[in-house]
């Protein structure tokens, strides 16, 4: 049996290298204007993170972790080959590369997202889950427009964040992810698909909301670099015609103190935590706490 590396709080590996000296942790702080432009538009990208040479690293673990027949394919909480609703379309999706190899376990506690995300959370930070997210060079296919929250009302209070790390640069032609300014101050809208048409969740908007969409933010990051968004702010990406693949991992935080708002287990294979009680444990690990 593979070891489950969600047992382990700590890097298991040397894809990163942690700060010793507070000038060295303080080198990560986001600027003010760059925690103002998150507070006010919902999003921020740009953020540098990975080397080359650490992105091939992750690369190389993806491909292993794409096989179904992965000896550790267990302990994925989701893994779809294709979760596109358009057969002539591809979007690989899956949840939990955490726990299976070491390059994806250790990113949860690089410094480039732990210190922004305790920034922008106004907190110490807890990770939520992971997530990766794959277009295949001239068919890859569409995440449709959505909020995150919507798919994480078992907890409480909206107190997440996204961070959106790039394996290949992304460009509007290969599918970059696409922000819509401002949106994160909108009302939980209900939830209409995560792969499918673009355009569903028109049916719930109002129409001041439809004509926030006339004007996209198209958020174009070189390898390495990420982008982090408001639980609330609306995202989504579009196909990939192009000849060269876009592939990213997700990093989901949420600020310690979160509970859960549901008896049901709050991933696949996790034990639940029971209504009203704090988001911690084994699957749900302090990445970041404030140094005094």
């Amino acid at each position: 049996m593979t070891q489950d590396l969600s047992t382990r709080h700590e890097r298991v590996g040397n894809l990163i290298r942690l700060p010793e000296t507070q000038e060295e942790w303080d080198r990560y702080k986001l600027t003010d204007d760059q925690v103002e432009f998150f507070h006010e538009n919902g999003f921020l990208s740009g953020i540098p993170v990975l080397d080359d040479a650490q992105v091939d690293v992750l690369l190389n673990e993806l491909g292993e972790l794409m096989n179904p027949s992965h000896p550790s394919h267990h302990l994925f909480y989701e893994f779809h080959s294709n979760e596109s609703i358009d057969a002539s379309r591809v979007l690989f999706h899956a949840l939990g590369a955490w726990r299976i190899t070491p390059g994806f376990h250790d990113i949860l506690w690089h410094p480039a997202i732990t210190v922004a995300a305790s920034q922008l959370l106004g907190g110490s930070v807890r990770f939520w889950h992971d997530q990766l997210f794959c277009k295949p060079a001239r068919h890859g296919g569409v995440v449709a427009w959505h909020q995150d929250y919507s798919y994480w009302t078992r907890t409480k209070p909206q107190a997440h964040l996204t961070c959106w790390l790039g394996l290949d640069d992304a460009s509007r032609d290969n599918g970059c992810v696409q922000y819509i300014p401002g949106s994160h101050k909108w009302d939980l809208l209900p939830i209409t698909g995560l792969s499918g048409d673009m355009v569903a969740v028109n049916e719930v908007l109002t129409a001041d909301q439809k004509r926030a969409f006339d004007h996209p933010v198209s958020v174009e990051l070189e390898r390495g670099e990420c982008a982090f968004h408001h639980c609330m702010t609306m995202h989504g990406s579009f196909q990939n015609d192009t000849d060269r693949p876009r592939r990213a991992t997700v990093v989901n935080m949420f600020r310690d103190g979160v509970v859960s708002d549901s008896d049901e287990p709050p991933l696949e294979g996790v034990p639940p935590v029971r209504t009203g009680e704090k988001m911690a444990g084994q699957f749900f690990p302090l990445v970041y706490e404030p140094r005094k």
